[in-house]
Formats: C-alpha cells, sequence, structure tokens
C-alpha cells in the first residue's frame, strides 16, 4: 500500500495559508503526508547571480516561515521544497505522484479569473490529481441603502 500525498501551494499569502492548514487537517484525517512547494520565477536574464541567489533565499525564508507558523498535526509528515519556475508549471510538476494538489485562491473580484487566480486556474487544467481551491473569505459587504419608492419609481 502507498502512502498518499497532498501537495499544497505555499506562497507566503493568506490564501496559501489556508490552503496549507486545510492541507494538514485533509492529510491528517487520511493518514497522508504532506509537500509544501513554493516556486518563485527569476525571469529576468540580465538579473545578476547574487539578486537570484538573493530571490532564492527570501522564497526558502517564506517557506520556512510557512511551515513554522502552521500548528503541528500529529502524525503528519511535512516536507518543503522551493523550486525555481512559474507557479503552475511547478506546482503541477510537483503533483505528478500525488493524490491531491491543495491551492489557495485570491478572491478579490467577481472575474473568475482573478475570484480563481490564474494559477489555480492554470494547475486546474495542468494537474494529473484532483485540486482543491480553499477559497479566502471576502471582505464583508456592506449593507445595501434603501431606497425610496415614490410613486414615479414605482410605475417604472
Amino acid at each position: 500500500m502507498s502512502t498518499r500525498q497532498i501537495v499544497v501551494g505555499v506562497d507566503g499569502s493568506q490564501g496559501g495559508r489556508r490552503a496549507f492548514a486545510w492541507a494538514l487537517e485533509q492529510a491528517a484525517a487520511t493518514g497522508a503526508t504532506v509537500q509544501a512547494v513554493l516556486a518563485w520565477w527569476g525571469d529576468n536574464p540580465n538579473t545578476p547571480p547574487a539578486d537570484r541567489h538573493t530571490d532564492r533565499e527570501s522564497a526558502q525564508q517564506t517557506l520556512d516561515r510557512e511551515v513554522q507558523s502552521q500548528p503541528a498535526r500529529h502524525g503528519v509528515s511535512v516536507a518543503a521544497e522551493v523550486v525555481e519556475g512559474k507557479a503552475a508549471d511547478v506546482l503541477a510538476a510537483a503533483a505528478q505522484s500525488a493524490d491531491l494538489l491543495v491551492l489557495g485562491s485570491h478572491g478579490h473580484s467577481r472575474v473568475h479569473h482573478t475570484i480563481l487566480g490564474s494559477v489555480s486556474e492554470a494547475c486546474i487544467a495542468k494537474a494529473p490529481c484532483p485540486v482543491v481551491v480553499i477559497p479566502v473569505p471576502g471582505a464583508p459587504h456592506p449593507a445595501a441603502e434603501p431606497v425610496p419608492v415614490t410613486s414615479e419609481t414605482a410605475s417604472r
């Protein structure tokens, strides 16, 4: 019997934290392991090697901070990895042997692409396993202002 694996995208955002927490809870409930993956992309070939090294170190620090901030779940093994590349490509590749890929959404707009997030959308298309997208709770909507109804507006 093989060990179940959950891959989770971690990026330091609220959505990433919620996805990580959900993945850990799911792993605890199912006996799975968790692979936390942070993708970073140094897409400018003119970037000096020292800056690229700093970017990678910053990504590693973010991942370490996120892993340490999650409460330990009894029996859940967590591995963490920083990978250079475009997030959707890195996460889809990491999920090749996974049972589940977990991501956080942005939740900022009504536009589908923005709600889901371009990385989530691309991962859904590329991942070889089921993808769970954990929503970020939206800002509370202000109460609607009452609109006075007059005989003129009522007849429209």
